[in-house]
């Protein structure tokens, strides 16, 4: 371990949205590293995943001021992970709560705080939208298309602009696509790899960067700790971008299986997309389709994510291939998807 990957010892630390995929991964990596952790949890969220490891949990919401001036006491690094991601029946201030006003009011608690050290703010580079000539980089335009996104873009725009002002040290991670054993998000893909006809919709590539857990929550300690990280923004993707079709292929052939694809037209999926989202919304129940859904197969989103490797020196842990294999297998080993078995031909 290089010395800037070398986390201080002891040293207190805030997480928020530890009991999520992400969250939890980093947490348990900076329990092993021996810091002082906290962590932020709504009264409802389960925490057995973390049970066993030396948390400081402080119950309540994030975007409520009584708790995180409560958390932030003696806090020297936040990794400000919380996220409303998309579940069904959230209105648009619930997103903004989750990620505007919390940003703000960990912010501003920050500036407060005697010897705080780094502000570490994930957010996604779903704020670039689609990307029109790839790969883009992290000075691409925003253009965020769902109110996932815009309120991520908007609580990212607010830290830029206060943190200077006010002497913030602060580094903003937008993660790719995050996958790995456990992971729910991209789960359908997995699915579609094992199904013996896989739907292709629209004519784009579908060209998407996928960050590995494990190399995210590496990124996203060294972002903590690296003078270089400061005051700077990273786009957390794996080198190279895929095309759908590729990354389904490398998951089929860890099924034994070879995917038939069949290539549809998007406006009719995008048109049932907005009927159940309208219908559904307002009876707080999960649409079967959703317009982000149909996007994820027709938009591109290929970044050069050069900028990790020459500014902070970050060398890759899991290649590409061997990642979509490794929690392909995980999936099937934990019941999560059935009906095929790793490395046996169908």
């Amino acid at each position: 371990m290089s010395e800037e990957r070398a986390w201080p010892q002891n040293v207190p630390v805030l997480v928020t949205g530890a009991t999520g995929f992400t969250g939890a991964a980093l947490t348990r990596k900076l329990c092993e590293r021996g810091a002082r952790v906290r962590a932020i949890a709504r009264a409802s969220s389960n925490v057995d995943a973390l049970a066993g490891l030396p948390v400081e949990w402080v119950r309540g919401d994030v975007f409520d001021p009584a708790v995180v001036e409560a958390a932030m006491a003696g806090i020297d690094t936040v990794f400000h992970v919380a996220a409303a991601y998309r579940e069904s029946g959230l209105s648009d201030d619930v997103y903004r709560r989750v990620h505007v006003d919390s940003t703000r009011l960990l912010a501003e608690a920050a500036v407060r705080t005697p010897g705080f050290r780094r502000f570490v703010h994930v957010s996604t580079v779903g704020v670039h939208g689609h990307i029109e000539a790839p790969p883009a980089d992290e000075t691409y335009r925003f253009s965020p298309g769902d109110i996932y996104q815009r309120t991520k873009a908007e609580a990212e725009l607010w830290l830029r602009e206060f943190a200077p002002r006010n002497g913030l040290p602060f580094t903003v991670i937008r993660p790719a696509a995050i996958y790995g054993p456990g992971d729910r998000r991209l789960l359908k893909v997995f699915k579609l790899a094992a199904a013996p006809m896989v739907p292709l919709i629209g004519r784009s590539r579908g060209l998407y960067h996928l960050i590995h857990v494990d190399d995210l929550t590496e990124i996203m300690l060294l972002a903590a700790v690296h003078p270089a990280a400061l005051g700077e923004a990273f786009i957390a993707g794996d080198p190279a971008a895929l095309a759908l079709a590729d990354i389904v292929r490398t998951i089929a052939a860890e099924y034994g299986r070879t995917p038939r694809f069949i290539r549809l037209p998007a406006w009719p999926f995008f048109l049932a997309a907005d009927l159940c989202e309208a219908l559904c919304r307002p009876l707080h129940i999960a649409p079967p389709i959703y317009r982000r859904r149909v996007a994820f197969f027709t938009k591109d989103r290929s970044f050069n994510t050069g900028k990790l490797r020459n500014r902070l020196g970050y060398q890759y842990g899991r290649p590409t291939e061997q990642g979509l294999r490794e929690t392909a297998r995980w999936y099937v080993e934990h019941g999560w998807i059935k009906g095929v078995r790793p490395g046996v031909t169908a």
